[in-house]
């Protein structure tokens, strides 16, 4: 096969494990004074560059660059529950072959299927525009002319009539704005384009009804594109900051997703009519309501997953989902919660945990094997040769990614102030790391726990009584399962599993004494950095489980019926019972803090790590 098609095939299983992340859709960790039950953890972005798409470097291929990347034995993911046989197969081949709905708080699946303005929200003066007046605004909304306007005259003119225009341009037309000037003894109103140079001036002045919700809340549908992504286009077509935009936590890129969002004091009218202008995004389901949305409120996230190609029996396929429903999986953290390069993000947390700033500041910019994106590797270059921070921030045009914000918090505070310099790095990037950590931790002790005691309660594990931790009895044991066990996060206000035999604290004591770190120090010297520690369920069991084996001939069809397409009456897939191909089309709902990557492990027995996937894929397709 030639390498550019192997190369493409590759980025399809990169996309899937880097991106794979909202599964876990969550409020950001915090290193609060007390321990939690763990269930609302933002999948964090990861800080450093990702791998080009489809780029080879130096002659090397793809599957050369990737042999620098960890795999799962790497970050304690050893154990799966069930006995059955794996079997291979594609994920993400397409981004419609993984499809998430969230999950909000009332527990409803969120879906975009009205893409109508609430009645209340229509407003009365938009017939005070004549249709010419329409028209000629909706050009300078569409970008024909930024640098251009519309001069409106009042016919009868008096304050509350400019009044009735102003409002009306600024619903119909989100992009625009208004002032009122004068000319020749006329008073005009003039319509500008938000991104032209003479808007700046001009005041903006929004109209809101005093008993119309402050928020608008609507549902985002998107495809390919990071939620944040989504955000800063909307914000960008809105002239709003992103801020301004609240929601209960981040998607997939490489996917479909629908999700809640709310705005505020942003009318339906406005959102909607981007809807003639956004490419693969849409908003509707608008209401009003009189709150934002916040990170973590969510209750989960239903799936629909697409795995094409399998090589799996029926019967295989039966008992693999029969034992997901039944029994769950093991509740990992993935792969892409320890980032894509070869500088895993635990290692920086770990510089980070034993207070080593220097060690924190190499392992962000040194130069490193694999691939990475050709400015960052100018970068780290440029570092390591000169140690000179504004030096190497000149090779980064996009100075916001994490090495660029360390460089210059350097570049401003000086290498003898590293913490103050690390400082200018978003806190939620920065927790991220010693999170990473936390979790290489949590991945190997609950393997070492299911190594040891099985899937059974045993005396001595821990369960959760409301939000309180509580070690079990061997009677107690006696009438819990597997379900009810919690393992925690290394922390400073948590309490340990007591298991007869060498104990938790015994291995957990060797694996941080290892790294330099002192179990009973969890407290950092930057208040920010210590880990209180949280609690996490073992085992998940999805709900919602259900699937099917379809058959299909063309493998540039979309195999599910999306949000959009039902929208726009477009026919669901037809699958052909003599069909070449065969794809497993499974859908389950995960509670927040999960990782579908985990559940998909569980059914295919297969490493979800870019690097063995890379090298499955090399083994398949040569």
């Amino acid at each position: 096969m030639p390498l550019t098609v192997l190369f493409k095939l590759s980025m399809i299983l990169v996309s899937l494990f880097s991106q794979l992340g909202s599964d876990e859709d969550e409020e950001k960790d915090t290193p609060s004074k007390k321990p939690r039950v763990e269930n609302n953890h933002q999948d964090e972005e990861e800080p450093e560059g990702e791998a080009d798409d489809g780029e080879e470097e130096n002659g090397e291929t793809f599957a050369d660059m990737m042999k620098h990347g960890l795999t799962e034995l790497d970050v304690g993911i050893l154990k799966y529950v069930s006995d059955h046989e794996g079997f291979s197969g594609i994920l993400k081949e397409r981004y419609s072959d993984f499809v998430v709905h969230e999950i909000n708080k009332q527990g409803k699946i969120v879906h975009l299927d009205d893409l109508s303005i609430p009645a209340e929200a229509l407003p009365e003066e938009t017939e005070v525009l004549t249709e010419e007046q329409k028209k000629q605004l909706g050009e300078l909304q569409l970008f024909r002319n930024k640098e251009g306007n519309v001069s409106i005259e009042v016919i009868d003119d008096t304050k509350e009539k400019r009044t009735l225009v102003h409002k009306a341009i600024k619903t119909q037309f989100p992009g625009l704005e208004t002032k009122t000037e004068e000319k020749d003894g006329r008073k005009l109103i003039v319509a500008y384009h938000t991104a032209g140079k003479k808007a700046l001036a001009a005041p903006r002045k929004h109209f809101w009804p005093k008993n119309r919700g402050s928020f608008c809340h609507f549902v985002l549908y998107k495809e390919n594109k990071d939620t944040m992504d989504a955000i800063n286009v909307l914000s960008k077509f809105l002239r709003l900051r992103p801020n301004m935009f609240s929601y209960m936590g981040t998607k997939d890129k490489r996917a479909i997703t629908v999700q809640e969002i709310a705005v505020l004091k942003i009318t339906a009218e406005r959102l909607a009519h981007l809807n003639k202008c956004l490419m693969n995004l849409k908003v509707g389901n608008f209401c009003y309501k009189n709150h934002p949305l916040k990170l973590g409120e969510l209750q989960g996230n239903h799936f629909t997953v697409v795995i094409r190609n399998i090589s799996g029996t029926d019967e295989q396929v039966h008992k693999a989902l029969t034992s997901l429903r039944q029994t769950g999986f093991i509740n990992y953290y993935g792969m892409q919660r320890f980032g894509t390069t070869a500088v895993p993000t635990y290692q920086v947390g770990r510089a980070i945990l034993k207070n080593d700033w220097n060690e924190v500041v190499d392992l962000i910019l040194k130069p490193r094997p694999g691939a990475e994106k050709e400015f960052l590797v100018r970068c780290r270059e440029e570092w390591a040769k000169t140690q000179d921070p504004e030096a190497s921030l000149k090779k980064l045009p996009n100075k916001r990614c994490v090495e660029g914000q360390l460089l210059r918090g350097l570049s401003m505070y000086g290498k003898k102030n590293i913490v103050t310099a690390f400082g200018l790095i978003p806190r939620n990037n920065r927790l991220m790391y010693i999170h990473s950590y936390q979790s290489v931790v949590w991945n190997t002790m609950v393997s070492r726990r299911i190594e040891a005691f099985g899937l059974k309660a045993v005396e001595g594990d821990i369960v959760l009584k409301g939000t309180t931790a509580h070690l079990l009895s061997a009677e107690e044991a006696e009438s819990h399962s597997i379900h009810d066990i919690v393992m925690p996060l290394p922390g400073f206000d948590v309490i340990y599993p007591s298991h007869h035999g060498k104990t938790y604290l015994g291995y957990l004591e060797e694996l941080l004494s290892a790294d330099k770190l002192d179990i009973d120090n969890m407290r950092h010297k930057v208040k920010d950095y210590s880990l209180a520690g949280a609690y996490r369920r073992i085992i998940i069991r999805p709900s919602d489980v259900s699937w099917e084996v379809i058959k299909y001939d063309d493998p540039r069809i979309s195999l599910v019926h999306s949000d959009f397409e039902k929208l726009e009456n477009k026919p669901a897939p037809v699958f052909s019972k003599e069909g070449k191909h065969r794809a497993l089309r499974m859908e389950f709902s995960l509670p927040p803090s999960t990782y579908a990557t985990m559940a998909i492990r569980e059914v295919l027995k297969l490493d979800t790590s870019i690097k063995k996937q890379t090298q499955l894929n090399t083994t398949w397709f040569n």
